[in-house]
């Protein structure tokens, strides 16, 4: 990951040295001797935009890279885990989708394990019919209210529309096509109604990395919820307790 960081900051130097090699090629040396101080001032002016778009592009580039070094590693993985180089051949916009998808999946992961156990337990809704291990409960609920789904997708369809317009750029509007917009933290919706968002960086970085790590450990516990319902038929509770 840091080797990804390090050539994509090298190919923006690269671009900021071939365009200080473009003004050059504009006029020679004696052409802007001849042409006086007037026309070198009107060149640096016209310039002066260009340049300092690629400088603040290459530093945004390398904050966002030691940016996404500081989240997502804890002891004992190190920094950056990455044992089966996924990461190995892709660039900046990549892995941020891949951090965008690890957040949204962890916090599904952690609603539904909490889900299961709630749901097995104590399920009073649907006149307290819909029992038993929580992998068929959505077969039984379909079963006996066909029509409660629609209305479940059509919130979910909302939510994560309303989320692409955060997070993601516009392909009607000129951006790139599954593209994160380039202001955007992965994860960060901007929605916190009980103003549990740490103000400082150090405290936002160490929140960020439980709610990673919880993620991962509920995305690894779902799994096992379904393949341990599949295996016996019965509910997770039951098996801890048995």
């Amino acid at each position: 990951e840091p080797c990804c960081h390090r050539i994509h900051a090298h190919s923006n130097m690269q671009f900021i040295l071939a365009l200080l090699a473009a003004t050059s090629a504009f006029a020679a040396p004696s052409a802007l001797r001849k042409a006086g101080p007037a026309a070198n001032a009107r060149l640096s002016a016209a310039l002066k935009p260009h340049m300092r778009n690629a400088v603040n592009k290459v530093a945004r580039d390398v904050s966002q890279s030691a940016e996404k070094l500081k989240t997502g590693g804890t002891a004992p993985m190190g920094e950056f885990w990455d044992p089966a180089s996924f990461t190995r051949d892709i660039g900046d916009a990549q892995v941020r989708r891949y951090r965008e998808a690890e957040i949204t999946h962890g916090r599904v992961a952690m609603l539904g394990a909490l889900g299961f156990l709630v749901q097995e337990a104590f399920h009073p809704l649907f006149g307290g019919n819909i029992d038993g291990p929580a992998i068929y409960h959505f077969e039984k609920i379909a079963q006996q209210y066909p029509n409660f789904w629609y209305p479940v997708l059509l919130a979910i369809s909302i939510a994560e529309l309303g989320r692409a317009r955060v997070g993601w750029e516009d392909p009607t509007q000129g951006g790139g096509l599954f593209a994160l917009r380039d202001n955007y933290e992965p994860g960060n919706l901007g929605w916190d109604p009980l103003g549990l968002k740490p103000r400082t960086p150090s405290d936002s970085i160490n929140m960020a990395n439980k709610e990673l790590n919880n993620g991962r450990l509920a995305m690894l516990a779902l799994a096992g919820f379904i393949g341990q319902e599949l295996v016996n038929g019965k509910p997770i509770l039951e098996n801890l307790q048995g």
